[in-house]
C-alpha cells in the first residue's frame, strides 16, 4: 500500500504545501517549467499548452482543490448538516480529506487499499503543522498569493511520521 501525494489547502482554496510521494503515472512538471514570454507555451485558455505532456503542480492543485470543494458541497447539499465527506476511490487512487474549524484542507492520495487515514491527516495537524508552522514565530500566519509553508522542521517531521505507517512503501 502506497502513499501518492500530500496536500494543504488553506481557508483561501490555495495551496500552500505539496509532497509527493510515489507518481505511478506520471511525474508533475514545475511551476516555473511554463514561460509565458515564449509564444508556443501559451494558448489563449489559459490553462497549460495542448498536447504539453503532465500537468503543473498549480494545476493539479487546482484540479485536487475542485474535487474535494465539488464533492464536499454535493455531500453537503444530500446529506444536510451532517456533511460526512472523508474519502472517494476511483481504481487508480483514493483520496482521503480531513478539514479542520479553521478551514485549512488536508488532502492525501494514497493506493485504493489503504483506509482509515483521517486519524493520520489529525495526527499531522495537531502534531505538526501547529507545533512547527503555528507555533513558529517566523511562520506568517496567513499564506497570501500561495507563499506556502516553507518549514524544513515541517517537512521532516511529516516524512518521519510517514515513513514507519504500514500505508507507507
Amino acid at each position: 500500500m502506497t502513499i501518492y501525494s500530500f496536500w494543504i489547502f488553506d481557508r483561501h482554496c490555495e495551496c500552500i504545501y505539496h509532497k509527493d510521494f510515489k507518481r505511478p503515472m506520471r511525474q508533475l512538471r514545475p511551476t516555473s517549467a511554463l514561460s509565458s514570454t515564449d509564444p508556443k507555451q501559451r494558448n489563449t485558455s489559459g490553462g497549460p499548452p495542448k498536447g504539453s505532456g503532465p500537468l503543473t503542480v498549480d494545476d493539479e492543485s487546482k484540479l485536487v482543490f475542485g474535487v474535494v470543494f465539488s464533492l464536499r458541497n454535493m455531500v453537503k447539499k444530500l446529506s444536510g448538516d451532517q456533511e460526512s465527506f472523508f474519502s472517494f476511490k476511483t481504481t487508480k487512487y483514493k483520496l482521503h480529506f480531513f478539514e479542520t474549524q479553521t478551514n485549512l484542507r488536508f488532502v492525501m492520495v494514497t493506493d485504493t487499499r489503504v483506509d482509515g487515514v483521517r486519524p493520520i491527516l489529525e495526527q499531522i495537524y495537531a502534531g505538526l503543522y501547529v507545533e512547527y508552522v503555528v507555533k513558529n514565530p517566523l511562520s506568517p500566519p496567513e499564506h497570501p498569493g500561495g507563499e506556502g509553508v516553507n518549514n524544513e522542521l515541517f517537512t521532516l517531521g511529516l516524512d518521519r511520521f510517514l515513513r514507519p505507517l504500514s500505508i507507507f512503501e
